[in-house]
């Protein structure tokens, strides 16, 4: 998983240089908490390409859970199947988004 991330990090700083990163700490309800980084974006430039970025992170990483998903069972793939799909939907709408912003 690291190997992931470390190539995650490594597209991210080379294609997004000028994208400022902060984090801060989660709880979950059961007590448990992470940190998360969220990217910041100060121009509305710099905002169009955090969104093309994180559109084709997205897209990377339906493959990859597409690609997991042959590793279980019918009833498990199915779900990971069903949660692809809806991440064709959510990113069928950053499409929209930002062909509205390429069009202004």
């Amino acid at each position: 998983m690291s190997a992931i991330k470390n190539e995650h990090a490594a597209s991210h700083a080379q294609n997004n240089a000028h994208i400022h990163t902060h984090a801060h700490t989660h709880v979950h309800a059961d007590g448990t908490a992470h940190s998360h980084s969220h990217a910041a974006a100060s121009s509305p430039e710099e905002a169009l390409a955090l969104l093309k970025y994180m559109l084709d992170h997205n897209r990377h990483h339906a493959e990859e859970l597409h690609e997991l998903a042959h590793c279980f069972d019918d009833v498990t793939a199915d779900l990971i199947h069903d949660a692809v799909d809806r991440l064709g939907d959510s990113n069928a709408l950053l499409e929209q988004a930002l062909s509205l912003l390429n069009n202004q």
